[in-house]
């Protein structure tokens, strides 16, 4: 355990962060179109006004963190995936001025609730094809990106993205279940058993497909001693699959949202197994792309100051907005 691996665990736990509570409010905005106009809807978006914007507090630092502690990784993964970066900010964008429009502009507000629908479906998808992008092996040649403006458009990338989607599609409808009543809960529950059956297909193809991209994959997930390890996480999903589905059914509201963070950790920790210590896989370890030593520290004192305060306040506006929503807010 050396300062390069305290500043991987502090960015991944950033993007797992980014992923679990943005997610959820992406995946609102994925199944919008879904909800009827009017109470349904003002329901689903007052479920996230309080937290929506904070949410992505966690994206400016994973990012932040990646620039500052691994420079290399930073200045090779972003030219391989600058299409997908650039589409995945505009979409952000464009979601928060819908987000807003769709309010103190009435008259149009069809027009809003589509561009909140449209922004969340590209952002959501571009951090999938990013996320596939990494995986299927970036091009490095001394130290630098040395592919193509098109390298990361395969088919590996666009089932990423997919799956990526679907998943934010059930934190949303699981979300919603909780937070939620009346008929906007009835079609929650509906939708997170779509959302369910869709990311968990998705799921086992990525699964798949993911140890033939590379080599080192398939060597960490199906080679002794590796895989008396790597074999609980896909039974592990599994099991929380089934208690998802009963809970569902059975109409939980609290233990659904939390089992579908469950399955985004395992998939987290599918990921480090299959990656780790690469940044990028198969050309760059964190090692290779860390800052110096002294820039290391230096930062850590900053995360070790800031990071308890974003986590006191996201903790604490979480708190105060627990309870369940209407058309008119939280109750």
């Amino acid at each position: 355990m050396d300062l390069t691996v305290i500043w991987a665990i502090i960015i991944a736990f950033a993007v797992f962060a980014y992923v679990v509570m943005d997610g959820f409010d992406l995946g609102i905005g994925i199944l919008f179109p879904s909800f009827k106009p009017g109470t349904e809807r003002d329901q689903a978006m007052n479920s996230i006004a309080p937290v929506w914007d904070g949410n992505e507090t966690w994206l400016v630092l994973g990012g932040g963190g990646l620039l500052a502690a691994f420079p290399l990784a930073y200045a090779v993964i972003l030219p391989a995936t600058y299409p997908l970066i650039i589409a995945m900010l505009l979409a952000l964008v464009f979601r928060g001025v819908a987000f807003e429009f769709r309010w103190r502009d009435p008259a149009h507000r069809p027009f809003w609730d589509m561009a909140f629908f449209g922004g969340s479906l590209v952002a959501a998808m571009a951090q999938g094809m990013t996320l596939g992008a990494l995986l299927q092996g970036i091009e490095v040649v001394d130290r630098a990106y040395a592919g193509s403006w098109w390298d990361w458009l395969t088919p590996y990338t666009l089932l990423a993205g997919l799956g990526v989607t679907a998943g934010y599609a059930l934190l949303g409808a699981c979300w919603l279940v909780w937070k939620i009543r009346g008929s906007g809960q009835d079609h929650a529950y509906r939708l997170a058993i779509g959302a369910a059956v869709a990311t968990l297909v998705l799921l086992v193809a990525i699964s798949l497909y993911t140890p033939f991209v590379e080599a080192q994959y398939f060597r960490r997930w199906f080679t002794m001693p590796n895989i008396l390890f790597a074999s609980q996480v896909p039974l592990l999903t599994a099991i929380i699959s089934f208690l998802l589905f009963r809970g569902l059914l059975k109409r939980q509201e609290a233990m659904p949202f939390l089992l579908s963070l469950a399955i985004f950790l395992l998939g987290m920790i599918g990921l480090a197994i299959s990656m780790w210590p690469y940044v990028v896989p198969d050309s760059l370890t964190i090692w290779d792309a860390a800052a110096p030593h002294r820039s290391q520290v230096f930062m850590l004192i900053g995360v070790g100051l800031t990071m308890p305060l974003i986590l006191a306040y996201t903790g604490w506006a979480y708190w105060v907005f627990r309870g369940k929503v209407d058309e008119a807010g939280y109750h």
